[in-house]
């Protein structure tokens, strides 16, 4: 049998990697004992425990942001992944650097839309529309976005949003313009416009790869928001059949969902929200409450232990995982903090000052609009 055919992972090789992580863990505690306040960790709610366990503060997107563009700490390693890391340095002071613990940690969703993609976009959009975009449409970028394209956002007026206050967003942007265009992750724009009650034939999908993101001017013209054709890995595995089986087996159950979820998988779903929303739920639910929640694997585990007075389980049959995130490891965190300790900045991350300043007009406009 040829090794294509079946490989095996090496016994040895698994217990070295257990045995160096389990040294990673001494190696973090004794680094941040040096650094004192001198450094401030924040980890997303999507990160593997054995990272999240050293985190400062611990949250969505939305959270950490809020949390890094307060930070006294000099150094904010961020175990996230790059648009975070990104959006720290936007917010924080010059003297602050922040540092991605893996370069290698980015998000699918975010590497679905480009700089060079929304410019031709937004030039043929001006064409249909017949006159300046900024007077008619109003960019929103969700937070997972590269720091370019919240700067393309932010020096035309418009807003990051995240999970937590797209509904805001959407509601701040339509008392200025008739139109949004919402990038990159269409589930999140219709669920918000959906629950805004906005006519699914009013939100139209923009596909990057077609000219005129292959619409007519007429669904152009009629439409309320042009959705860009992004989407999120993890949240891409939940269906509707997933919610039918929890219904058929546990009637009582509680469905809860992330709005990245597609709109067939939310319209089942008994309760829609962000990761804060679902963590402030399940923590103010009665003991003996069934849940199956719609979101990444590390999360919902780490609710499960939480609340073991709880039945709290994945809402798909398999792990919905945040592989990118994933790859912050204990040893990337412990080498990124025995740099630091050595006067050595390992996996700094760097926005250019023009992008920055644009950049930081949205982030600013986002930071200042409630849900």
């Amino acid at each position: 049998m040829s090794a294509v055919e079946m490989t095996f992972t090496d016994p040895a090789a698994d217990e070295t990697l257990i045995e160096q992580e389990a040294a990673a863990v001494e190696r973090i505690k004794r680094a941040r004992a040096l650094l004192g306040d001198e450094v401030v960790i924040l980890g997303h709610h999507y990160q593997r425990d054995a990272v999240v366990q050293f985190a400062d503060f611990q949250g969505d997107s939305y959270q950490l942001c809020q949390a890094a563009a307060k930070t006294a700490a000099r150094y904010i390693v961020f175990a996230g992944v790059h648009f975070m890391a990104e959006s720290a340095v936007i917010l924080g002071r010059p003297d602050q650097t922040v540092i991605l613990p893996n370069m290698k940690a980015g998000c699918s969703m975010a590497d679905m839309a480009n700089l060079e993609q929304l410019l031709t976009a937004w030039e043929e959009l001006e064409q249909v529309l017949g006159g300046d975009p900024t007077e008619q449409i109003m960019p929103i970028t969700y937070m997972n976005s590269a720091a370019n394209l919240k700067a393309f956002v932010g020096e035309r007026g418009g807003t990051v949003c995240t999970s937590s206050n797209a509904t805001g967003a959407l509601n701040w942007a339509f008392a200025q313009r008739p139109k949004v265009f919402f990038f990159p992750d269409q589930h999140l724009g219709r669920n918000t416009g959906r629950a805004m009650g906005i006519p699914l034939e009013q939100m139209v999908l923009w596909n990057p790869f077609k000219p005129f993101g292959g619409l007519t001017d007429a669904q152009i013209l009629n439409a309320r928001i042009i959705l860009w054709a992004g989407h999120c890995s993890v949240h891409q595995q939940f269906r509707p059949e997933h919610v039918d089986l929890w219904r058929r087996h546990q009637p009582d159950i509680n469905v809860i969902v992330h709005p990245e979820c597609a709109l067939s998988v939310v319209e089942k779903a008994d309760y829609v929200g962000s990761t804060a929303y679902i963590v402030k739920q399940i923590e103010a639910a009665a003991p003996s409450t069934k849940w199956a929640v719609g979101t990444e694997v590390h999360l919902v585990n780490r609710l499960k232990q939480a609340y073991p007075d709880q039945m709290i389980e994945l809402l798909s049959p398999f792990a919905c995982l945040c592989s990118t995130m994933y790859r912050i490891s204990p040893l990337d965190l412990a080498d990124v903090l025995e740099g630091l300790v050595e006067g050595r900045v390992i996996n700094q991350i760097t926005v250019p000052q023009a992008v920055q300043i644009n950049a930081k007009l949205a982030l600013d406009r986002m930071l200042s609009i409630s849900n």
